[in-house]
């Protein structure tokens, strides 16, 4: 159960998941927040309105995306890709929030949050999943 996993990675003891998750989509405008493991493509956990996308499609959709800015030289500044912190997509009545982590299970996590265009602030959102982000992988 998703409730009893913890992520302590950096030395220090991490937020819980479902805390961490649950926190997230305390974001303003926040629809659905993904956690993710990029080196296999699947959910690790997810909150939120389950009638906006299936949690597997989600990671997988959102795998690919990271994976090609990643891979992309042309958005990267050095060829490892790691200078990437987070990808945003603007869509017409929302953004993806993909925020990549420092933690390392075979590859990167990263969270992938849904944003209601109206009522959420991009700006805002970034920052506290960030601040969120920095607090699950105890960085």
């Amino acid at each position: 159960m998703v409730e009893f996993l913890q992520l302590s990675f950096g030395g220090g003891m991490g937020l819980r998941i479902d805390d961490c998750m649950a926190r997230m989509m305390t974001i303003p405008g926040a629809r659905r927040v993904t956690l993710v493991d990029g080196a296999s493509g699947l959910a690790v956990a997810a909150a939120g309105r389950e009638d906006l996308l299936d949690q597997h499609e989600d990671a997988a959709g959102a795998t690919d995306v990271v994976r090609a800015v990643l891979t992309t030289p042309a958005l990267s500044a050095t060829a490892a890709g790691d200078d990437v912190e987070e990808i945003i997509v603007c869509g017409t009545h929302g953004y993806h929030l993909l925020a990549l982590t420092d933690a390392n299970l075979d590859g990167h996590l990263f969270v992938h949050l849904l944003l209601d265009r109206e009522s959420g602030n991009l700006a805002l959102a970034r920052i506290r999943m960030r601040a969120l982000v920095g607090e699950m992988t105890g960085g």
